[in-house]
């Protein structure tokens, strides 16, 4: 009986004291045996509050942000990074977050996954040994992991997820200075998706008196993303741009002297145009803009992707040679690479896309093939992705 009331007294007195300390640490999140399972599976809840957020990087403080291996060196495959290093580095959360999953996989060997509190996550895969559990609550640039090794080879393998779905790490991140880039990313469901488009590092007026100056058809001279700065389309659904008012040093015909092979569409539902010279014919940036893909991709070959203003993007595929990297700011009119055949191709030629806000549209749109030069027209874009001719 004294042992009882012994152990009652003990209790009555450390019990407020663990109850005290608990309230003030945070709580641990729990996940789903498929959260905890899966590396790619939706995140509930992310938009409970509407159909879009932004995520503004430019708001995160010194601390807030880490290369997960700040000595590494970052190749793109597709949409991961490789990051080689030395053997026994450490791998290093990005953002602070909550570890979602931290298994052993057979494809990815040891794999971290980090939900983030601004709706992003991000994979740490191919780790010697994982540091952290399930519901661990981590800092920016807290040790997760030690790096791996595979085919001779020492590196990290990662991956920036929204929504389940790999993102371009290039969207966010300088891969050759390791910063990350001061922009807004705003994210928008369609349906199942999540559709990416960069404000930049804008305010909410800013982008109002945009969407005014391009609602009333004021000057847009340039696409290059550096020039064009604001997002209208935070505030309006649609704008004009009126090609004969892009300035000759702000657009390039990609292939000179081409003609076409293949044109957009057709039976095949080809996805842009075909043109063709002569075998390792200099390649031109089309419009100004920042390099997001540039390397082998599927049947595209070698393969280059650059961003321009308002949702654009320009890629051009086959290639001999590529000569510009992710991240670079190129200029209408730059030699990007040379006429090739690679990937699935019969002959050397230039397989030209342009895609609005993430989806294909007639080059033909923008571009009059056979005298090489800008359209005489009116663009009526809109919010939702498409493009209408005037």
């Amino acid at each position: 009986m004294k042992q009882i009331n012994r152990k009652l007294f003990y209790i009555s007195i450390l019990l407020p004291f663990f109850l005290l300390v608990s309230a003030f640490m945070p709580a641990r999140k729990t996940f789903t045996t498929a959260e905890q399972q899966q590396i790619n599976i939706a995140t509930p809840g992310l938009f409970r509050k509407g159909p879009s957020f932004t995520i503004d990087l430019s708001q995160l403080s010194k601390n807030g942000y880490s290369f997960p291996l700040p000595v590494g060196k970052a190749l793109q495959r597709q949409d991961f990074l490789e990051i080689t290093t030395s053997k026994g580095d450490a791998v290093k959360a990005m953002f602070d977050g909550t570890v979602r999953l931290s298994r052993k996989t057979t494809q990815y060997g040891n794999v971290i996954v980090i939900r983030h509190d601004n709706g992003l996550e991000t994979v740490y895969a191919n780790n010697a040994q994982n540091l952290v559990d399930v519901g661990d609550h981590v800092r920016a640039g807290q040790t997760i992991a030690i790096v791996g090794e595979r085919n001779d080879r020492i590196y990290c393998l990662f991956s920036i997820m929204i929504n389940g779905s790999r993102i371009n790490p290039a969207m966010l991140l300088e891969l050759r200075s390791h910063q990350l880039r001061q922009e807004t990313l705003i994210c928008k469901r369609t349906g199942r998706n999540v559709r990416l488009s960069v404000s930049g590092n804008t305010t909410e007026e800013s982008a109002r008196a945009a969407a005014e100056r391009h609602s009333k058809g004021l000057i847009v001279n340039s696409l290059d993303p550096d020039d064009a700065g604001d997002d209208p389309f935070l505030t309006n659904s649609t704008f004009r741009l009126d090609l004969q008012k892009l300035e000759k040093n702000h657009w390039a015909y990609p292939l000179p002297g081409s003609h076409v092979i293949s044109p957009y569409g057709g039976r095949r539902n080809h996805a842009g145009v075909d043109i063709k010279t002569r075998p390792n014919d200099p390649i031109l940036a089309a419009f100004d803009g920042i390099v997001m893909r540039s390397g082998p991709y599927y049947g595209y070959g070698n393969c280059i992707v650059i961003r321009h203003a308002y949702g654009f993007e320009t890629l051009y595929s086959h290639q001999s040679r590529n000569i510009v990297k992710i991240g670079q700011h190129v200029k209408a009119g730059q030699v990007i690479g040379y006429t090739g055949r690679t990937g699935r191709a019969t002959t050397e030629h230039l397989h030209f896309e342009i895609h609005f806000k993430g989806r294909r549209i007639n080059p033909a749109m923008l571009f009059n093939h056979s005298e090489k030069r800008l359209q005489a027209s009116t663009l009526i874009l809109q919010s939702n992705g498409s493009v209408k001719k005037m």
